[in-house]
């Protein structure tokens, strides 16, 4: 099985407290010793982890000069999460679903960011679909600041087919578009919900849309016609975590 670099503070303390049994080694840049990297080496040697102190080009290398913040992990890779695991962990909740559906979201500090909001805002699972969309890659576990460690993140073969699955079990799916006529703020999404943003620029695809059982749109008071995939997605899981 390949092995794979994880790098960054935040995701490698996360991956530390949630996932140890992943971590291979830990890399130290020469020198770097503050709090954070301190912490970082002290779970590590807790957990038994080896932590090696190489030099910044040493560093470098291993990522491809990425900005890695002097701290590297070589994880061994697990299996990605399908739709088996979305069913097996919806049937485990206990209170409604709350699920966010990203439409071929494609790059990777949208998808950060938009991991990192979910976990803010109590999202049981994200879910994407496998083509066009961008992987859980390093840098999206950079910017999702450890959330990547903590949200499930479930790629699927076909999404619309997903959606009606969803759907059967009677969770109401809330589509974003800027044409759409009702208000988010008029919205009640405080019952089983998932709410299903677009891909950057385009937005929702048709079928997606048809998919949805209603259209959203976050009312806009300047000369800005639309927000980043991830900024929007912030705002509706807000409300969303508000209502419920």
């Amino acid at each position: 099985m390949k092995n794979n670099y994880i790098y960054g503070l935040h995701p490698i303390q996360a991956l530390l407290r949630q996932h140890a049994d992943r971590v291979l080694e830990l890399f130290v840049q020469s020198g770097r010793r503050d709090d954070s990297v301190n912490q970082i080496i002290k779970l590590a040697f807790e957990q038994g982890i080896a932590v090696h102190e190489i030099d910044r080009k040493q560093l470098d290398k291993k990522v491809g000069g990425v900005v890695h913040q002097g701290v590297v992990a070589c994880v061994r890779s697990t299996d990605a999460l399908n739709e088996n695991d979305l069913w097996t962990l919806l049937d485990g909740l206990k209170k409604p679903p709350f699920l966010l559906i990203l439409d071929q979201v494609q790059d990777p500090h949208n998808l950060g960011a938009c991991l990192r909001s979910a976990d803010a805002f109590g999202v049981d699972a994200v879910i994407a679909p496998k083509d066009h969309s961008v992987d859980l890659t390093p840098s999206a576990r950079k910017v999702a600041c450890g959330a990547a460690e903590t949200v499930p993140f479930i790629p699927v073969t076909n999404l619309a087919r997903t959606m009606r699955e969803l759907k059967e079990r009677n969770i109401w799916l809330i589509g974003t578009a800027d044409d759409a006529e009702q208000n988010l703020y008029d919205t009640n999404l405080s019952g089983a919900t998932a709410i299903v943003m677009g891909t950057e620029g385009k937005g929702l695809r048709r079928l997606t849309k048809e998919n949805c059982d209603l259209l959203v749109k976050i009312p806009m008071c300047g000369s800005v016609e639309s927000l980043n995939v991830s900024v929007a997605t912030g705002i509706f899981l807000y409300a969303a975590a508000r209502g419920r």
